[in-house]
């Protein structure tokens, strides 16, 4: 089980601006700033309001070591999610669709945010 990300990126106020768009259609928001100290990084916390599990942290992005997938509740909200990411900026990977070579019932969109991190929104029923 996956209890928590932490993404490095270029542009914090850009990151974001980009997630806060492109995720408020799955659910998910920011909500908690965390102020480093003693070494640990200033980091930007994403979840459902009462957990984070998906922080920001500024620094030297590397989109080729991670990919990640949010889970959506339905087809619909993955599409609403698609909609919003490239409305915020992000650059289309694969849009929305059935991935039946995966298995049954797996729907998903990926895009690029703006350092160039491929992620995916994902609905399996």
């Amino acid at each position: 089980m996956l209890d928590h990300i932490i993404l490095t990126v270029s542009d914090i106020e850009r990151s974001l601006a980009f997630y806060e768009a492109a995720l408020k259609p799955i659910g998910i928001k920011f909500f908690l700033p965390y102020k480093g100290e003693n070494g640990h990084p200033d980091l930007w916390g994403f979840g459902d309001g009462e957990k984070a599990f998906f922080w920001l942290k500024q620094g030297n992005p590397n989109p080729e070591a991670i990919h990640w997938g949010f889970a959506a509740h339905s087809n619909a909200k993955v599409d609403e999610f698609h909609d919003a990411a490239i409305t915020a900026g992000a650059r289309e990977h694969i849009p929305p669709r059935a991935r039946l070579e995966y298995y049954p019932g797996y729907y998903a969109a990926d895009v690029f945010d703006p350092d160039g991190y491929s992620f995916e929104v994902v609905h399996k029923s």
